[in-house]
């Protein structure tokens, strides 16, 4: 093959429900040159057969089971681990892709670390609706991590990176989403390049590990709990090795770690605003809204 290899890795987890309308998209992709690699997570319904009746259709097509249930993060981590091309790309078990997608990414990475794209929300019946991620968040590309110390543009499903971030990817933590830690890690180490394309059908039913759309309303636990996870985030984020902008982000840490000893803390809102152009730069609000926003974080 004179196309570099691309390995996808699919993450699966009691998926059958739509698990053969992706999988159909995905060994018919228009790119001459991929490997498949499912990781399977314990399921109970029949993900694992249906995996299986591809691996003996497919010979690109490898299916791993999982001993002991991993969640979603740590198998993502098994799944990227096991690839072997040049590119790798991630998968979701209840999307639809373009039978392009991978053609196209591979077209337009160059020399960026990573290439994500725009996608279409779908409802649970594959039904479009009228809505993409672009309208609820805004793209960011180049090299600059600080972007995503408060939140992320980056989904896992629409990804393609370099094999060379691998080594630099670490351990995955729990506490933080497997594509918004490679996209931090990627803008560490090169850049990221945000397309325009509209390459998946992104699923959105009762099940989704994500809320995107911000359809459920958090309850006062759940912040508490959103609260302790940014900490945890923002001090994993500022440890890490490879780190641009340490001197910023060392300063937000200390400000945020004092955050409960006053109800307000003066100082954090002054740095949340007089740099929320990075900061809060993936938000589409505006100027007043944005402000509103830091007031609630504090």
């Amino acid at each position: 093959m004179d196309k570099p290899l691309v390995s996808i890795a699919l993450c699966t987890y009691n998926g059958e429900k739509y698990l053969v309308e992706q999988l159909d998209s995905i060994v018919n992709q228009s790119y001459p040159n991929i490997e498949i690699i499912a990781v399977d997570d314990c399921s109970s319904d029949g993900t694992v057969d249906i995996l299986k009746a591809y691996a003996e259709k497919y010979p690109y097509f490898q299916v791993y089971e999982n001993e002991i249930n991993l969640g979603y993060i740590k198998n993502f981590e098994k799944a990227i681990r096991l690839c072997t091309g040049e590119f790798i790309a991630l998968a979701d078990q209840d999307d639809i892709w373009h039978l392009n997608k991978i053609a196209v990414q591979v077209n337009e990475i160059g020399e960026h670390n990573l290439i994500y794209h725009d996608s279409e929300f779908i409802n649970e019946h594959g039904i479009s609706i009228n809505k993409k991620i672009s309208d609820v968040r805004r793209f960011y590309s180049g090299g600059d991590s600080r972007y995503f110390l408060f939140e992320n543009c980056v989904s896992g499903h629409t990804i393609l990176f370099n094999k060379r971030i691998v080594p630099f990817l670490n351990h995955f933590k729990p506490e933080i989403f497997h594509d918004w830690w490679i996209a931090y890690v990627a803008t560490n180490t090169g850049t990221i390049l945000a397309s325009t394309a509209i390459l998946v059908k992104y699923r959105q039913h009762l099940s989704t590990s994500t809320d995107i759309l911000r359809t459920k309303k958090p309850k006062r636990a759940d912040r508490k709990i959103a609260d302790q996870q940014f900490l945890q985030r923002l001090k994993h984020f500022t440890a890490y090795l490879y780190n641009d902008h340490q001197k910023f982000k060392t300063h937000l840490l200390n400000l945020v770690s004092r955050k409960s000893e006053k109800k307000i803390n003066i100082r954090l809102l002054q740095f949340i605003i007089s740099n929320q152009k990075i900061l809060l730069f993936m938000q589409r609000k505006g100027y007043w809204s944005k402000l509103n926003y830091a007031r609630k974080f504090l």
